[in-house]
């Protein structure tokens, strides 16, 4: 695939779109685009959080380990950012993603996807939002356990 081809993929991305052409070219020279086979773990929940995966074609599946087995959280989808929490907490992975389907990502460097946050507000407030809505929703299925 060309830088060019990579970029364009990468304008697709809601929080990418105002960022100039130069940056995405960039971010997409130093990121490196992973495939994951259909149950191939992007990583695992305690690794640690070295890197964030932007979905580009395919599906993720976010899950926690419970005591009747895997708890699936939710199931993330092209253009979704995945594995920014541990980065933005400087903690260990939080929860373990594996592949739903064969799936194409962008893997972003912890550096570079920090350098991204502060050099581009509107990405932050773009990650922010995507988190707040995570939350929300977390809260919702919280609400629907305790109700039942």
């Amino acid at each position: 695939m060309t830088l060019e081809t990579e970029v364009q993929s990468l304008r697709q991305v809601p929080m990418f779109r105002e960022v100039d052409s130069a940056r995405l070219k960039l971010l997409a020279f130093t990121s490196e685009r992973v495939h994951f086979s259909a149950d191939q773990r992007f990583f695992d929940r305690g690794d640690a959080a070295d890197a964030a995966y932007l979905i580009l074609e395919g599906q993720a599946a976010v899950t926690l380990e419970g005591a009747q087995g895997p708890i699936r959280l939710a199931v993330l989808g092209a253009n979704a950012l995945v594995g920014e929490m541990g980065i933005l907490a400087d903690q260990p992975r939080s929860a373990t993603v594996t592949a739903v389907v064969p799936t194409t990502a962008l893997r972003i460097d912890r550096r570079v996807f920090l350098e991204l946050l502060s050099q581009f507000p509107q990405i932050a407030i773009a990650v922010m939002r995507e988190l707040a809505h995570r939350l929300e929703l977390t809260n919702q299925q919280l609400a629907q356990v305790q109700a039942r």
